[in-house]
Protein backbone atom coordinates (compact mmCIF):
# COMPACT_ATOMS: atom_id res chain seq x y z
CA UNK A 1 0.00 0.00 0.00
CA UNK A 2 1.84 3.04 -1.25
CA UNK A 3 0.87 6.61 -0.50
CA UNK A 4 -1.81 5.56 2.00
CA UNK A 5 -4.11 4.23 -0.72
CA UNK A 6 -6.41 1.33 0.09
CA UNK A 7 -5.95 -1.77 -2.01
CA UNK A 8 -9.14 -1.94 -4.16
CA UNK A 9 -9.71 -5.62 -3.40
CA UNK A 10 -10.57 -4.89 0.27
CA UNK A 11 -13.42 -2.41 -0.48
CA UNK A 12 -14.75 -4.81 -3.11
CA UNK A 13 -14.70 -7.79 -0.74
CA UNK A 14 -16.27 -5.90 2.16
CA UNK A 15 -18.99 -4.50 -0.12
CA UNK A 16 -19.79 -7.92 -1.56
CA UNK A 17 -19.87 -9.45 1.92
CA UNK A 18 -22.39 -6.87 3.10
CA UNK A 19 -24.56 -7.42 0.03
CA UNK A 20 -24.39 -11.17 0.55
CA UNK A 21 -25.03 -10.93 4.32
CA UNK A 22 -28.51 -12.56 4.17
CA UNK A 23 -27.23 -15.47 2.09
CA UNK A 24 -24.12 -15.95 4.26
CA UNK A 25 -26.21 -15.94 7.44
CA UNK A 26 -28.85 -18.20 5.91
CA UNK A 27 -26.14 -20.64 4.79
CA UNK A 28 -24.38 -20.48 8.16
CA UNK A 29 -27.57 -21.11 10.14
CA UNK A 30 -28.83 -23.98 7.97
CA UNK A 31 -25.43 -25.69 7.79
CA UNK A 32 -24.35 -24.92 11.37
CA UNK A 33 -21.16 -23.28 10.12
CA UNK A 34 -21.27 -19.83 11.69
CA UNK A 35 -18.42 -20.69 14.09
CA UNK A 36 -15.91 -20.11 11.26
CA UNK A 37 -18.01 -17.60 9.29
CA UNK A 38 -18.52 -15.15 12.19
CA UNK A 39 -14.84 -14.22 12.63
CA UNK A 40 -14.47 -13.70 8.86
CA UNK A 41 -17.54 -11.45 8.78
CA UNK A 42 -16.37 -9.49 11.83
CA UNK A 43 -12.94 -9.00 10.22
CA UNK A 44 -14.55 -7.74 6.99
CA UNK A 45 -16.66 -5.32 9.01
CA UNK A 46 -13.57 -4.08 10.88
CA UNK A 47 -11.88 -3.45 7.52
CA UNK A 48 -15.01 -1.61 6.35
CA UNK A 49 -14.94 0.53 9.49
CA UNK A 50 -11.28 1.37 8.95
CA UNK A 51 -11.96 2.37 5.34
CA UNK A 52 -14.85 4.58 6.40
CA UNK A 53 -12.68 6.38 8.95
CA UNK A 54 -10.26 7.31 6.15
CA UNK A 55 -12.96 8.52 3.77
CA UNK A 56 -14.46 11.97 3.71
CA UNK A 57 -17.95 12.70 2.56
CA UNK A 58 -21.60 12.65 3.57
CA UNK A 59 -21.93 8.85 3.75
CA UNK A 60 -18.87 8.31 5.98
CA UNK A 61 -20.82 8.17 9.24
CA UNK A 62 -23.50 5.92 7.77
CA UNK A 63 -20.88 3.35 6.75
CA UNK A 64 -19.21 3.61 10.17
CA UNK A 65 -22.49 3.11 12.07
CA UNK A 66 -23.53 0.17 9.91
CA UNK A 67 -20.10 -1.48 10.29
CA UNK A 68 -20.16 -0.97 14.09
CA UNK A 69 -23.67 -2.44 14.26
CA UNK A 70 -22.56 -5.49 12.29
CA UNK A 71 -19.51 -5.96 14.52
CA UNK A 72 -21.70 -5.70 17.65
CA UNK A 73 -24.16 -8.28 16.28
CA UNK A 74 -21.33 -10.65 15.35
CA UNK A 75 -19.82 -10.27 18.84
CA UNK A 76 -23.20 -10.78 20.57
CA UNK A 77 -23.91 -13.82 18.43
CA UNK A 78 -20.51 -15.33 19.16
CA UNK A 79 -20.47 -14.59 22.89
CA UNK A 80 -24.09 -15.51 23.59
CA UNK A 81 -24.05 -18.52 21.23
CA UNK A 82 -27.38 -17.26 19.85
CA UNK A 83 -26.89 -16.72 16.16
CA UNK A 84 -30.35 -15.24 15.65
CA UNK A 85 -28.86 -11.86 16.62
CA UNK A 86 -27.35 -11.74 13.13
CA UNK A 87 -30.84 -11.69 11.62
CA UNK A 88 -31.33 -8.17 13.03
CA UNK A 89 -28.58 -6.67 10.85
CA UNK A 90 -30.95 -5.54 8.04
CA UNK A 91 -33.26 -3.99 10.66
CA UNK A 92 -30.36 -2.07 12.19
CA UNK A 93 -29.14 -0.92 8.76
CA UNK A 94 -32.57 0.51 7.98
CA UNK A 95 -32.74 2.21 11.39
CA UNK A 96 -29.31 3.78 10.88
CA UNK A 97 -30.24 4.95 7.38
CA UNK A 98 -33.54 6.37 8.66
CA UNK A 99 -31.77 8.18 11.51
CA UNK A 100 -29.18 9.70 9.17
CA UNK A 101 -31.55 10.64 6.33
CA UNK A 102 -34.36 11.71 8.67
CA UNK A 103 -32.06 13.57 11.03
CA UNK A 104 -30.59 15.49 8.12
CA UNK A 105 -34.03 16.99 7.42
CA UNK A 106 -33.57 19.09 10.58
CA UNK A 107 -30.24 20.46 9.42
CA UNK A 108 -29.51 23.25 6.98
CA UNK A 109 -28.81 20.72 4.25
CA UNK A 110 -30.49 17.28 4.00
CA UNK A 111 -28.25 14.36 3.05
CA UNK A 112 -29.58 14.02 -0.50
CA UNK A 113 -28.85 17.72 -1.07
CA UNK A 114 -25.28 17.22 0.19
CA UNK A 115 -24.86 14.33 -2.21
CA UNK A 116 -26.35 16.37 -5.07
CA UNK A 117 -24.02 19.28 -4.34
CA UNK A 118 -21.02 17.02 -4.88
CA UNK A 119 -21.95 17.07 -8.58
CA UNK A 120 -23.67 20.44 -8.73
CA UNK A 121 -22.33 22.87 -6.09
CA UNK A 122 -24.67 25.70 -7.20
CA UNK A 123 -27.92 23.78 -6.79
CA UNK A 124 -30.91 25.98 -7.72
CA UNK A 125 -33.82 26.46 -5.26
CA UNK A 126 -35.96 23.97 -7.24
CA UNK A 127 -33.18 21.42 -6.80
CA UNK A 128 -33.02 22.09 -3.07
CA UNK A 129 -36.79 21.50 -2.73
CA UNK A 130 -36.51 18.37 -4.87
CA UNK A 131 -33.70 16.89 -2.77
CA UNK A 132 -35.72 17.50 0.41
CA UNK A 133 -38.66 15.54 -1.10
CA UNK A 134 -36.32 12.74 -2.18
CA UNK A 135 -34.91 12.58 1.36
CA UNK A 136 -38.48 12.16 2.67
CA UNK A 137 -39.14 9.39 0.13
CA UNK A 138 -36.01 7.54 1.26
CA UNK A 139 -37.13 7.91 4.89
CA UNK A 140 -40.43 6.28 3.96
CA UNK A 141 -38.55 3.47 2.22
CA UNK A 142 -36.35 2.82 5.26
CA UNK A 143 -39.41 2.73 7.55
CA UNK A 144 -41.24 0.24 5.30
CA UNK A 145 -38.21 -1.90 4.54
CA UNK A 146 -37.08 -1.90 8.17
CA UNK A 147 -40.56 -2.92 9.35
CA UNK A 148 -40.64 -5.77 6.84
CA UNK A 149 -37.11 -6.85 7.83
CA UNK A 150 -38.22 -6.92 11.48
CA UNK A 151 -41.33 -8.92 10.53
CA UNK A 152 -39.17 -11.53 8.79
CA UNK A 153 -37.03 -11.88 11.95
CA UNK A 154 -40.02 -12.18 14.28
CA UNK A 155 -41.88 -14.52 11.90
CA UNK A 156 -39.01 -16.98 12.27
CA UNK A 157 -38.96 -18.27 8.68
CA UNK A 158 -35.32 -18.23 7.52
CA UNK A 159 -36.31 -18.67 3.87
CA UNK A 160 -38.61 -15.63 4.01
CA UNK A 161 -35.92 -13.63 5.83
CA UNK A 162 -33.30 -14.52 3.20
CA UNK A 163 -35.68 -13.86 0.30
CA UNK A 164 -36.75 -10.45 1.58
CA UNK A 165 -33.41 -9.18 2.88
CA UNK A 166 -31.26 -10.80 0.20
CA UNK A 167 -33.34 -10.11 -2.88
CA UNK A 168 -36.67 -8.27 -2.59
CA UNK A 169 -35.25 -5.35 -0.56
CA UNK A 170 -32.42 -4.87 -3.09
CA UNK A 171 -34.86 -4.98 -6.02
CA UNK A 172 -37.08 -2.37 -4.33
CA UNK A 173 -34.06 -0.20 -3.51
CA UNK A 174 -32.78 -0.42 -7.08
CA UNK A 175 -36.24 0.39 -8.42
CA UNK A 176 -36.47 3.45 -6.16
CA UNK A 177 -33.00 4.61 -7.22
CA UNK A 178 -33.81 4.16 -10.92
CA UNK A 179 -37.17 5.92 -10.55
CA UNK A 180 -35.57 8.80 -8.69
CA UNK A 181 -32.91 9.11 -11.42
CA UNK A 182 -35.59 9.21 -14.14
CA UNK A 183 -37.61 11.84 -12.25
CA UNK A 184 -34.44 13.86 -11.66
CA UNK A 185 -33.69 13.83 -15.40
CA UNK A 186 -37.19 15.17 -16.11
CA UNK A 187 -36.79 17.88 -13.45
CA UNK A 188 -33.43 18.92 -14.93
CA UNK A 189 -34.84 18.94 -18.46
CA UNK A 190 -37.83 21.02 -17.31
CA UNK A 191 -35.51 23.53 -15.59
CA UNK A 192 -33.44 23.82 -18.78
CA UNK A 193 -36.57 24.62 -20.82
CA UNK A 194 -37.65 27.24 -18.29
CA UNK A 195 -34.29 29.06 -18.44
Amino acid sequence: MRGGRTFPLIPLLTGLMLLAWPFLIGFGLTHNSLQWLLPVMALMLLLRLRQAQRNRGPMRYVVQCVALAGIALCAASYLLKTHQWLLFYPVVVNLVMLAVFGGSLWTAMPLVERLARLREPDLPPEGVRYTRRVTLVWCGFFIGNGAMALFTVLHGDLHLWTLWNGMVAYILMGTLMATEWLVRQRVIKKEMHND
